[in-house]
C-alpha cells in the first residue's frame, strides 16, 4: 500500500522487493495456522518482474484442504493483511495440475509468469 513520506504530503508506492518480502512474511504467519497451505506464488507483474506504481498482487495459494467455490476459499485467508490489493486464486494440488495440464491461456501464463515464494 503507498507509505507517506514523513516531511512530505506526497504518498510512495512500495518497491517490488518490499512487496514481496513483505508477502514471503505473511506465507510463513499463515503456514503456521494453516498446514493445508503447500505453496504461496505471485504471478502478474510481481511475477514477471515489471511491476511498477499501481500494481496490484496476484497471488497462487496451493491449498490441500481447498474446497468449494473460489468466493469461499477467500474467505479462510486474511488478504487485507497483504501489502497491496490482491487478487488471488486458491487451487487444491489437484486443480492446480488439472489446470497445468489443459495447456489454456491461464495456464500458460501462469507458466511462464509464475513465481513460488517458498
Amino acid at each position: 500500500m503507498p507509505v507517506r513520506l514523513l516531511t512530505q504530503s506526497v504518498l510512495r508506492w512500495p518497491r517490488p522487493e518490499q512487496v514481496l518480502d513483505e508477502v514471503r512474511a505473511w506465507a510463513v504467519e499463515q503456514r503456521r495456522g494453516r498446514t493445508s497451505l503447500l505453496r504461496v506464488g505471485v504471478f502478474g507483474s510481481y511475477g514477471r518482474g515489471d511491476a511498477g506504481v499501481g500494481s496490484d498482487l496476484d497471488l497462487l495459494l496451493i491449498d490441500a484442504a481447498a474446497e468449494g467455490p473460489q468466493h469461499q476459499r477467500l474467505r479462510h485467508w486474511p488478504l487485507e493483511r497483504l501489502p497491496l490489493s490482491c487478487d488471488a486464486l486458491v487451487l487444491s494440488p489437484a486443480e492446480w495440475q488439472a489446470l497445468l495440464a489443459k495447456g489454456s491461456r491461464m495456464a500458460r501464463e501462469l507458466q511462464r509468469d509464475l513465481r513460488w515464494l517458498d
